[in-house]
């Protein structure tokens, strides 16, 4: 098999990377290790950025979006028993879009099959050749049958455990890390949201946040032990311990029911340099991970994509190599910056075991500021809603 981009990994970024691609007429193949099915079923955050609905848009994917999407002009932060707003238009004239990764993915898919996109689906032992070359490949089992892909470029979106970011030399990579003595346990059930924004709660007994898929579709996170097993976590526990870390004008309010789906979430943030080695360039988890609070995995996965379908774009339309030649650098330039906000909320939202009175006092401190500074609040709105690429 040829074509121009070969693309490992069928998630939201390598989808929208190959429809980007497909409308300037550049053609690509996209390889899965999973099914389509079990793509499908991952439950995944979904606030969206103002730049990634755009590039949804750009891509012929936002018919549903538009329709179903919930817009945000602002979110609720708490503290104890405080709670205020940060109102996204006084500081910044574009909102957020609520509307879940799995439905993004879906319209990805079907938009891919409507252009007759060439997919593969449930393949194995993906290896990538000669990247630093003029002649890349790919190779590939489907089926225990071995196969090919000859191409000019390969995109690894293949996430943190793909086999792109590793195909980059270790002596060239440089990986910079950091883990959180704690989890995220999140519950989807059919009940009405608590609220019609979400709620970032901080409180002596934990953390928590409350967020939505639709009207009668709620999604619930508090913090939890490292250690914990979503299946030791019966659903009155949770709730329970969802309304003690929820202000009580909150808690009051809040509606429970069985949960349809219960996971847990390690947090992390996670950076590899550089993006690009030859003629491979990485996109979303391949290259960097982030903690869920500022919700920035998906919308940073979306900016490396504008930055590296501009790139490919000038090079192969138009012979313009300077982009593609700086893909790393650009992209990473806003990815520091996404991991920054991401570290910075995580830090101010939670508990962190063997604090001291004192960092206790300062956290606090930090979101009394918050709520009272309006130059403070421009900044978070700026980098909630998403800062420009």
């Amino acid at each position: 098999m040829k074509t121009t981009v070969a693309i490992i990994g069928a998630g939201p970024s390598g989808l929208l990377l190959s429809q980007l691609l497909a409308t300037r007429g550049i053609d690509s193949i996209v390889l899965e290790r999973q099914s389509k099915a079990h793509v499908l079923g991952r439950i995944r955050a979904g606030v969206l950025e103002s730049g990634t609905v755009d590039l949804l848009r750009q891509a012929g994917c936002a018919d549903r979006l538009t329709r179903e999407g919930q817009v945000h002009d602002g979110v609720v932060l708490a503290d104890g028993d405080t709670q205020f707003r940060i109102n996204f238009s006084d500081h910044i004239d574009r909102p957020v879009v609520v509307y879940g990764q799995t439905e993004v993915t879906r319209d990805l898919f079907d938009a891919r099959a409507a252009s007759g996109g060439h997919l593969i689906f449930e393949v194995g032992n993906v290896a990538i050749h000669d990247a630093k070359t003029d002649a890349p490949y790919v190779t590939f089992e489907k089926d225990g049958k071995p196969d090919r892909i000859d191409c000019a470029y390969v995109a690894g979106c293949d996430g943190f455990h793909g086999v792109s970011r590793k195909t980059i030399p270790a002596d060239i990579r440089r990986e910079y890390e950091k883990t959180y003595p704690f989890g995220w346990l999140g519950v989807l059930s059919e009940t009405p949201p608590v609220h019609d924004e979400l709620i970032y709660a901080s409180s002596d007994t934990g953390f928590a946040l409350c967020s939505m898929r639709h009207a009668t579709l709620s999604r619930y996170y508090i913090q939890c032990d490292i250690n914990d097993r979503a299946e030791d976590w019966a659903d009155d526990a949770f709730w329970t311990a969802l309304k003690q870390n929820l202000p009580p004008e909150t808690a009051a309010k809040l509606i429970t029911g069985p949960s349809i789906e219960k996971s847990i979430a390690p947090l992390r943030s996670f950076v590899t340099e550089p993006m690009q080695w030859g003629r491979l360039f990485l996109c979303g988890d391949a290259a960097h991970i982030v903690p869920p609070t500022g919700a920035k995995g998906l919308n940073t996965a979306a900016s490396d994509v504008h930055y590296l379908f501009h790139a490919l774009q000038d090079q192969i339309l138009n012979g313009d190599s300077q982009a593609l030649d700086h893909y790393s650098e650009t992209a990473l330039a806003r990815v520091w910056k996404a991991e920054r906000f991401s570290w910075w909320l995580t830090s101010l939202m939670h508990q962190f075991p063997q604090q001291s009175a004192f960092d206790q006092r300062m956290r606090r401190a930090e979101l009394d500021f918050l709520r009272s500074n309006t130059a403070a609040q421009s900044v978070f709105a700026q980098n909630y809603v998403g800062l420009p690429y």
